[in-house]
């Protein structure tokens, strides 16, 4: 039974893997015995973490590349194909924000928090497609419960973050005949440095934690381990859906 709770000869892509979210992942992926692929944009940032992961006997590389560029996709799959030669786990989890009223974003911010967010996890899940399929593998899309609901957030955060969504269900559906299991995982606020300057605000903080029921900020491990459950073999029968990590917050009512 203990075989189904780990990730042992299992490889895994994580992209935004260097802070929050994605390091917690990758910390998580690496203690479950999977190799682990980290893609970040700066590489002091990887080449710190590689080290500090290798002192502890983990099996680690990594990938300094901008994600937002188009190209980045190619040259993660031809490093893939040439290291590895096969993929189990892919994390989309890279994401940024931009927070303002609608009205005021440019042409520039808009593009950026596409490309950034959305148009780099469609276009490295389409390319990854042969390699999971021959793996059987599996996809973790990190979403938002701004893709569920009208959150402070900013209007182009949540568009990408509900496309996300509806990709993992289409593609869960799609890809189902190919043994690629496909879920999200949606957090509310995190103590990351994406959510640093909301969570440092006190009036800020007070309303959030009003709408959470469990009345604290979640931290990246509790939705590490949320993405790493659905990596597991455990999990082997679940596909097409959307896990919210918010304590309690989208199912909040009066």
């Amino acid at each position: 039974m203990l075989k189904n709770w780990n990730l042992a000869g299992k490889r895994a892509l994580v992209t935004g893997g260097s802070k929050g979210i994605g390091k917690a992942t990758v910390t998580t992926l690496l203690e479950m015995q999977a190799e682990v692929c980290i893609v970040a944009r700066q590489q002091k940032d990887l080449d710190n973490l590689i080290t500090e992961y290798e002192h502890e006997g983990f099996r680690v590389s990594g990938l300094a590349l901008d994600l937002s560029h188009t190209e980045a996709v190619a040259t993660i799959v031809a490093w893939i194909n040439e290291h590895w030669g096969s993929l189990d786990i892919l994390v989309n989890n890279v994401g940024t924000n931009i927070r303002k009223p609608t009205i005021q974003y440019d042409i520039q911010e808009y593009t950026h928090i596409l490309n950034t967010n959305l148009h780099s996890a469609f276009g490295l899940t389409q390319a990854a497609y042969p390699l999971l399929k021959a793996a059987k593998g599996c996809i973790v899309n990190v979403t938002s419960v701004a893709g569920l609901t009208s959150l402070r957030s900013g209007s182009i955060y949540g568009m990408t973050k509900a496309a996300l969504n509806q990709l993992t269900r289409n593609l869960a559906c799609e890809w189902a005949k190919d043994g690629i299991r496909v879920n999200a995982v949606a957090p509310w606020y995190i103590e990351t440095p994406l959510t640093e300057s909301v969570l440092s605000n006190p009036e800020a903080l007070k309303d959030i934690l009003n709408r959470t029921p469990m009345q604290r900020v979640g931290r990246p491990e509790e939705v590490a381990a949320a993405i790493a459950f659905l990596c597991l073999p455990a999990a082997s029968y679940i596909t097409g859906h959307i896990m919210t990590v918010d304590g309690g917050f989208a199912v909040y009512g009066f």
